[in-house]
Formats: C-alpha cells, sequence, structure tokens
C-alpha cells in the first residue's frame, strides 16, 4: 500500500462548513460500523491514534522475532526448527503488513524505522523479556501469542479498513503459533521431570506480563476509550484481558500445570475472574526503556537495519533503473 498525503492538511485553510459536514460524514460511518479508507476525511486525533497503534503493532512484530529467532539453532530437533523458523518468517510478514497499514495514513516507513531505532515509539514490553529456555519458545506461543490473539481478533473489525483487512491474515496465522507454543509445552509436561519443572518455570516467568499485555486497567489507560467510541478498538483493556484469564485457567488444566496466582478463581456473583494484583509498576519502568532486554533489543535491531544497507540500496538502484527504463 502506498503512503498517502493526508486528507486534514491545511485544515485552517478549509471552510468551517465544509469541516462540518465531513466530521458529520466521519461520524455517520462510524455510527453506521462501516469503513473508513484512506483517502476519506478523518479527524486529525483519529490519525495520530491510528498511526500510533497500527506503527507500535508493527514494531512489536518486528521486535518480537529477536527471542524466538535466537532459538532457531537450538532447537531440539529439525522439524522443531523447521516450525520455529515459519513462525519467525510469518512474524517478519506480519510487521510488513502493519507498516503498510501504517503508510496509508501518511506517514513514511522510513520516518517509522526511524522513531523506533531512536527509542522515540514505543513496542509491546513483552519481548523486553529474556527467552531463557526451550520451555519459553512454548510459552511465549501459548501466552504471548494467545494474549496476541484475544487482543487482534477484535481489530479485524477495525473502524480503519486497512488495519481490519491486514489483521485478518495476521490473526489466521498467529492461531497456529498459539498451537504450536501450547504444543511444545505439552509435551514437555509429558517429558522428565527436568522437562516438567523446565515448562512450569516458562509459564512462572511469562504470566503475569503476558497479562499487561492488554495495558494498565481501563481507569488508568488514557487512549483506551476514545479508541472504542472510534470503534479502532471493541472491547476495553480489562475486558480483554478477562477473556485471556478465562481462557487460559482452562487450558493450563490440560497441561498439567499451575498458574503462578493463588488468587486465580471465578466469582460467581459477578461473573469476572479474579487474578492477582499485577505489578504496574514493573510495567511503566520497562515502557519507559529500563526492562531487562530493552537496550539489547533495540541495539539488535539497529544492527541489522545497519548491516541491511545494501540490501535497500540495490532494491532502490533497481527500482530507479526500472523506472529509467520504461520511461524510454
Amino acid at each position: 500500500m502506498a503512503a498517502t498525503t493526508p486528507q486534514n492538511a491545511g485544515l485552517s485553510a478549509v471552510p468551517s462548513y465544509e469541516q462540518e459536514q465531513s466530521q458529520a460524514r466521519f461520524d455517520a460511518l462510524i455510527e453506521q460500523d462501516s469503513r473508513i479508507e484512506p483517502r476519506d476525511w478523518m479527524p486529525e486525533a483519529y490519525r495520530k491514534t491510528l498511526t500510533r497503534q497500527v506503527s507500535q503493532h508493527a514494531h512489536s512484530e518486528i521486535i518480537g522475532m529477536q527471542p524466538e529467532a535466537n532459538w532457531i539453532t537450538r532447537a531440539p530437533s529439525l522439524k522443531r526448527k523447521s516450525i520455529l523458523m515459519a513462525k519467525v518468517q510469518d512474524e517478519a510478514g506480519h510487521g510488513l503488513y502493519l507498516y503498510s497499514a501504517a503508510e496509508t495514513l501518511g506517514t513514511p516507513r522510513d520516518e517509522l524505522n526511524d522513531q523506533l531505532m531512536s527509542g522515540r515509539a514505543k513496542y509491546s514490553s513483552i519481548f523486553n523479556y529474556p527467552a531463557r529456555s526451550w520451555a519459553d519458545m512454548g510459552a511465549i506461543g501459548w501466552l504471548v501469542d494467545g494474549a496476541a490473539i484475544a487482543n487482534q481478533v477484535p481489530l479485524c473489525r477495525a473502524s480503519y479498513g486497512p488495519y481490519g483487512r491486514a489483521m485478518v491474515r495476521i490473526c489466521k496465522e498467529e492461531s497456529f503459533h498459539q498451537r504450536q507454543g501450547f504444543e511444545i509445552l505439552l509435551a514437555l509436561s509429558r517429558g522428565t521431570e527436568a522437562q516438567r519443572k523446565m515448562a512450569q518455570d516458562a509459564i512462572n516467568r511469562f504470566y503475569e506480563p503476558s497479562l499487561m499485555m492488554f495495558g494498565p486497567p481501563d481507569e488508568q489507560s488514557p487512549n483506551s476509550a476514545q479508541s472504542m467510541a472510534w470503534k479502532i478498538k471493541r472491547f476495553s483493556n480489562d475486558e480483554l484481558r478477562q477473556r485471556f484469564v478465562g481462557m487460559i485457567a482452562e487450558q493450563v488444566k490440560v497441561l498439567g500445570m499451575t498458574l503462578p496466582d493463588p488468587e486465580l478463581r471465578f466469582d460467581e456473583e459477578t461473573g469476572r475472574w479474579i487474578h492477582k494484583e499485577l505489578n504496574w509498576d514493573e510495567f511503566m519502568a520497562v515502557i519507559k526503556g529500563n526492562g531487562p532486554m530493552n537496550s539489547h533489543r533495540l541495539e539488535r535491531r539497529r544492527e541489522a537495519h545497519r548491516e541491511g544497507a545494501w540490501v535497500r540500496e540495490a532494491a532502490a538502484a533497481y527500482a530507479r533503473k526500472y523506472e529509467n527504463s520504461e520511461v524510454a
């Protein structure tokens, strides 16, 4: 998808009546649960919110390749290597879909990349935790990708067309990733005592960070309510977290493992899952760049960008040559 010029550029020069008419059309599309497309007029705040959310999602897919790519050569069998390699390749594709969607909002991909590598843009906090064992590949697939699915399936109905359409394919592939992670843990849970301990340790470490992937509690989330009003999001952070907890509370029984949450229970009176208080101070510290792997992840991304310079230069040279031959 090619980048487009924001339709709101120079709004101060647009007559007030036309602004009101454009806003009315936008509001009607949202109310009708229709899609906003790149060439449609949209409020600048809507464009800004989407650019932030879609680009952060893209950054998360790209950074998220790192912990799993580090385990490809150490996977316990050729089958496991090939599956993990395919998964990492999928994540790269997801990042490209999402960068393309973000570009339709008017921000070039080079600028989006620069925001990430300079530390000005954020990505999911979960990828700033280390992957210490093979069982972590299972925990990441089951818990991290499981949380991603719970969050992203409603985004298939996002009000912005390019984002919603990209999410349809991404969610189909993420469902395979989640099954792959669960299968790794299932195999380990049926193995030796050491393998079972390794699986339980991975679950213990990734449980709380995966619950925090949905963002802070609703009363502390500055953007959630507006995103829901614009129908970018369909459910609040806490609603999505509830869905996820209910899912994994049942699935962990199949594994014969436990979740590291002595307070976890279903409250019949409220119809809600009760879980332990999450460490939101840690969450904010990681978001601000002080997590266990923040500096490492960003430096590895910068290194990869530098090493790939010759590929970008060659592609650009080929594109110029092709354009010149077409003109001739």
